[in-house]
């Protein structure tokens, strides 16, 4: 919006040779409109925003009708006078500068003879070429946020068309001041101490700037209820323009909020987010990692972290979008247990039905009691969940958030070749625990291991695809996890015992080995792991 000091920088004006002689805080007032007046009593016709143009003709001599001519404008709302010399003045009477003084009103003579109706006209044109500025960039807003909406676009997605459209960074937090969303601006610099910064912030009843910090700042509701905020944080006074940016930004997110029920919930979103940039090698630097933890209530400095793991083993639905809604009931599954537990953790999906939990604890606490007592509950809630066969991982407690990377590594590596059979006594799988399982899940990709897989198990493998109801590998993968014992094998395998001895016989005739020496059998139990690691990058199920 032009403003007073624009106005007398106007070639039309400034032909004039203007000086402030009073009021000059004021310049940078927005001037509405301009009105030309030779009427000492105009104050009562003014809507406010008026920059005020005479030759001072009607006005009064006295020093008391001048101030008093002043002090009317002032309170009619205009935002400066402006003073021909020459036709009444010869120069301004002191009483109206001090007035002006005063009360900040910006008085200003022109030294030589001004065309009015040429300022009038420069100054009109400046306003209503903005105004149509505005309703373009208006049309424009809403067309990109309706888009946005149209097209399902992410929470994320608009926040950082937020901060785009608005050229300075944006925030979205819930109503705990934990940090959803995030764009523009150093992450490190833009998250540091967020909470304690935003709960000296008031939620205003309204689109506004809030003291301290001077954001501005724009509720977020759905269905009548707050839910959280959108803030930006503009370097000075915030324009218009980001005013709107803000305002339409907000209702996008909300739309999606309400669209979003049966999708993944926003905050697990963020938390998975932020797993895969701290898995995938060099997506984010440690500072970061540690700002945007601490923006969702997370500390990760100065605490004992280690990497969890949940994998869950029964069977997900077919379909894409049922797998999907299973996993993030997972999700907040594990991190109900978390919260009851009371330990600090970012969780959210890795993968399909494996569940990442980066855990936060005290640096003075028992780490190790805490991976625990966490593992019991999520098996408990699993459980209550109809989930049967779940196994927790955890990979190695480490104290810098530069090595949450490789103990977040670890928990995948032991998830992957746990056995879901066995029940560790802490309640949670660790890499003394998966021993040789461990072994063969690091060497999956090495051609030599698949060699011998094909040379243990290719005859077998050959004989179950052509007759898939003889399940010969996995009547073999019961043997093996009984240690030779025929009887529990057969249990295991659902068959009485000589029908079991007839399907081993089967075995050692397809595969040309015999059963009854420890190290064949143990060679092929190595064959049966090693395949469980190697197909499809799947780990290891029943053998």
């Amino acid at each position: 919006m032009i403003s007073v000091r624009d106005v007398l920088a106007l070639p039309a004006v400034a032909a004039g040779m203007p000086r402030v002689l009073a009021g000059a805080g004021g310049l940078d007032a927005p001037v509405r409109w301009v009105h030309v007046s030779e009427v000492a009593d105009i104050a009562h016709l003014l809507q406010g925003g008026e920059l005020i143009l005479t030759t001072g003709i009607a006005l009064p001599d006295d020093a008391r009708g001048l101030a008093r001519y002043v002090e009317e404008l002032a309170v009619a709302g205009a935002c400066g006078i402006v003073v021909e010399l020459g036709r009444h003045f010869s120069r301004l009477p002191p009483a109206m500068a001090r007035a002006a003084e005063r009360l900040g009103l910006p008085l200003v003579e022109l030294r030589t003879e001004v065309r009015y109706v040429a300022v009038t006209e420069a100054v009109h044109s400046r306003i209503v070429n903005e105004q149509f500025d505005e309703l373009r960039q208006a049309k424009e807003i809403h067309e990109v946020f309706t888009a946005l909406s149209l097209d399902g676009a992410s929470v994320p997605e608009i926040v950082r068309e937020v901060a785009a459209r608005a050229r300075c960074p944006a925030v979205l937090e819930n109503l705990s001041h934990q940090v959803l969303a995030h764009a523009g601006g150093e992450t490190e610099r833009l998250l540091a101490s967020w909470e304690r910064r935003s709960r000296a912030v008031p939620f205003p009843e309204r689109t506004g700037v809030a003291p301290p910090e001077g954001w501005l700042v724009t509720r977020i509701a759905a269905k009548g209820e707050p839910w959280g905020r959108l803030v930006l944080l503009p370097d000075g006074e915030p324009s218009a323009h980001q005013y709107l940016v803000a305002e339409r930004g907000a209702s996008a997110i909300a739309i999606e909020r309400l669209a979003e029920r049966d999708r993944e919930s926003l905050e697990r979103h963020v938390h998975r987010s932020l797993l895969a940039d701290l898995v995938a090698h060099g997506a984010a630097s440690p500072g970061a990692i540690s700002a945007r933890a601490s923006a969702l209530g997370v500390a990760l400095e100065a605490r004992q972290l280690a990497g969890v793991v949940v994998r869950f083993r029964d069977e997900s639905p077919g379909s894409p979008l049922a797998a999907q809604a299973l996993d993030l009931r997972r999700a907040e599954l594990s991190a109900r247990a978390a919260r009851a537990c009371g330990v600090p953790a970012i969780v959210g999906a890795l993968r399909q039905a494996e569940i990442g939990l980066l855990v936060s604890v005290d640096a003075a606490g028992d780490a190790a009691r805490a991976l625990c007592e966490l593992a019991q509950r999520v098996r408990a809630e699993a459980v209550g969940a109809g989930e049967r066969r779940t196994v927790v991982a955890a990979g190695s407690v480490v104290t810098r958030v530069e090595d949450a990377r490789r103990s977040m590594l670890e928990a995948v590596q032991v998830a992957s070749v746990a056995d879901d059979h066995a029940t560790p006594e802490c309640g949670y799988f660790a890499l003394p625990d998966v021993r040789i399982r461990g072994l063969l899940y690091l060497l999956r990709d090495d051609a030599r291991l698949q060699s011998f897989v094909e040379r243990e198990l290719g005859a077998l493998l050959l004989h179950d695809a052509a007759a898939p109801d003889d399940r010969l590998v996995d009547a073999l993968g019961a043997l093996c996890r009984h240690g030779g014992n025929v009887a529990a094998a057969a249990r295991d395998f659902g068959l009485s015992r000589a029908a079991y001895y007839h399907r081993l016989e089967r075995i050692e005739a397809v595969a040309g080995v015999r059963l009854d020496p420890v190290e064949s059998l143990a060679s092929l139990h190595v064959a049966l792991l090693a395949l469980a690691t190697i197909r499809s990058g799947e780990p290891a199920r029943r053998a």
